[in-house]
């Protein structure tokens, strides 16, 4: 068999979570030890492909560790992974490479004999017994995984998630499967290096956990919403043709290294599509990217000129977040576009429910440079000076992209009156993060003047503002002279730190602000805020997790594990909606 040249950034065939889950399981208590340093060894080897599409990782001088997806690409089956140690297949090597191996998604395909049906329920509209059973199996595991923290959570914990998370599937519960699946996920990109190209997000971790963790919890009190069934993803597919319009490009800077560009489109009811071009290569690659050939079969275009015009998609394939996927029988040709206060939307702010939120877009007037970001009015009504203060911030601040750069020179135009679509920044509701901008339509003057070819808007990570952008004056606005025109973080800022907290570094992390002799200026600073239900949540929070069962003895009894996840999601759910809440009435009151 002839192997191509070794490459350590091959990345590995993802795994089916049975398959994985069963490697950790036959391994003893001591391999189990070992295996969370073994799986962060494998990401340094390097990975041989066969020409047969066999994946082979050399673990030791009599370790060959071989990986035979079948035809979709992933390792759905144990006999597809092989190790010539002596203890295979319950050897510590195999494990590990399946546990390095990115989790494949939930799929309905089962092993033989097996029913992709969910069990029939005992009552219309009630989960079945089973279902129950299963919900309960999987609340118990993400349970653990909250107690131990993200940093804690190893190839164990995750092993005993996945196992759940298959029990789940075979139930038909597939949104708690997909839930599950996702926070192994966001435990894995936690736990991986942080490089300079790697960004652990906390609000994700927190968002997916939040997610499992209700959706079992409502599951195990028999809770008839058919919702929190769910359904297993499938791919939509138009009856016509799909006229889009293209609103902006977006660099995409990922874990592990990843770079590349959305370019984001909305059609004729604005609803949101996305076309996706990612892989190794970080902030340089996605800087190419912005301009490089648009990966839809016939499409001869490029992204930057999608960005500003459109296209016609023929037997388009639709991925459920909105993603075209470059089937075979995908037809795309380019078509005109639309002028940019006509084709974006104006869009909600985050909603709490864990998915990807829509792009926020909304009017506002330069005050002043604040460092690398922007202090802004947002224009209410259509008359400056009258919203709140808020912040502009780079998406990205890598030099390679230009997101500080175009801010630095928005920030020295005070008066300026721009149209900013972006992202509200999940740790600070009074921050927008801008992916692109434009001329507010009516404002004379004290807007921007972009070239036709622009079609009004700027993709801030990859087009450069100059002078010739600018008005040659501008009105300035009312300084800031107080410190209360300054945009102030909520004081539920505090909350999201120890429910972020929990969640990344566990029980003991959290127990750290009962013990803190801040504790109750927090919550008073909430009360006085108006958060009392916040203030109570905190506290409860941080006293739960410190409290450890003990009996008359003074041993430890027992574990309290639920009662503490109970806690962590009464106040991850209440934090979720509170700030959706204040973020509407920010951006969007």
């Amino acid at each position: 068999m002839t192997r191509s040249v070794p490459d350590a950034g091959v990345s590995l065939p993802p795994v089916a979570p049975e398959v994985s889950a069963a490697a950790v399981e036959s391994l003893t208590t001591r391999l189990r030890r070992r295996l969370d340093p073994a799986v962060e060894s494998v990401a340094a080897l390097p990975v041989d492909i066969a020409e047969d599409g066999t994946y082979g990782i050399r673990c030791g001088e009599d370790a060959w560790v071989t990986l035979k997806p079948g035809p979709s690409g992933t390792i759905t089956s144990p006999d597809q992974a092989h190790c010539t140690c002596l203890l295979s297949p319950r050897c510590l090597h195999r494990a590990a490479v399946l546990g390095a191996g990115p989790v494949a998604d939930a799929t309905p395909s089962l092993a033989e004999g097996q029913s992709t049906e969910p069990a029939a329920p005992t009552a219309p509209g009630r989960p079945s017994a089973e279902q129950v059973r299963a919900a309960g199996v999987l609340w118990t595991a993400a349970a653990a995984v909250l107690a131990a923290g993200a940093a804690a959570a190893g190839a164990v914990p995750q092993a005993e998630l996945l196992r759940a998370a298959h029990t789940a599937r075979l139930a038909g519960l597939h949104r708690a499967e997909s839930a599950a699946l996702g926070v192994v996920r966001r435990v894995r990109d936690a736990r991986g290096p942080q490089g300079a190209h790697r960004a652990h997000r906390p609000d994700e971790l927190v968002a997916a956990l939040c997610e499992l963790l209700l959706v079992t919890h409502r599951l195990r009190a028999a809770d008839p919403d058919p919702r929190l069934i769910g359904g297993v993803p499938h791919n939509h597919r138009p009856d016509g043709p799909l006229r889009l319009y293209g609103v902006c490009r977006e660099p995409v800077v990922g874990p592990g290294g990843t770079g590349g560009v959305v370019t984001h489109l909305v059609d004729g009811t604005g609803r949101w599509y996305t076309l996706r071009d990612a892989g190794p290569g970080g902030p340089a690659r996605a800087r190419r990217a912005g301009t490089a050939h648009v990966a839809v079969r016939s499409f001869l275009s490029d992204h930057e000129r999608l960005s500003r015009g459109g296209l016609v998609v023929t037997g388009a394939v639709v991925a459920p977040d909105g993603r075209l996927l470059a089937e075979p029988g995908v037809r795309a040709t380019f078509a005109a576009g639309r002028p940019w206060a006509d084709v974006v939307p104006a869009a909600a702010v985050p909603d709490g429910t864990g998915h990807a939120p829509p792009l926020t877009r909304c009017d506002v007037e330069i005050v002043a440079a604040d460092g690398e970001e922007v202090l802004v009015r947002v224009v209410t009504a259509g008359v400056p000076g009258t919203g709140p203060t808020v912040r502009l911030a780079p998406a990205h601040r890598h030099p390679a992209l230009a997101h500080t750069a175009n801010l630095r020179r928005l920030g020295a135009c005070p008066g300026l009156r721009i149209r900013v679509l972006g992202r509200v920044d999940p740790d600070r509701a009074t921050t927008l993060r801008p992916l692109a901008v434009g001329p507010v339509p009516g404002a004379g003057s004290a807007t921007l003047r972009l070239p036709g070819e622009w079609r009004d808007r700027v993709d801030l990570g990859y087009d450069l503002l100059g002078d010739e952008h600018f008005p040659l004056e501008a009105p300035c606005p009312p300084p800031l002279t107080a410190a209360e025109d300054r945009p102030v973080d909520s004081p539920l800022r505090r909350v999201r730190d120890l429910v972020e907290l929990a969640a990344t570094g566990g029980r003991r992390a959290a127990a750290e602000p009962a013990r803190d002799s801040d504790r109750d200026g927090h919550a008073a600073a909430l009360r006085r805020a108006g958060f009392a239900t916040g203030a109570d949540l905190f506290a409860a929070l941080g006293e739960v997790a410190a409290r450890r069962p003990r009996d008359a003895f003074g041993r430890p009894a027992g574990d309290d594990r639920d009662h503490y996840a109970a806690q962590w999601l009464a106040t991850a759910v209440y934090l979720a909606g509170t700030e959706a809440a204040l973020g509407r009435g920010l951006w969007h009151g």
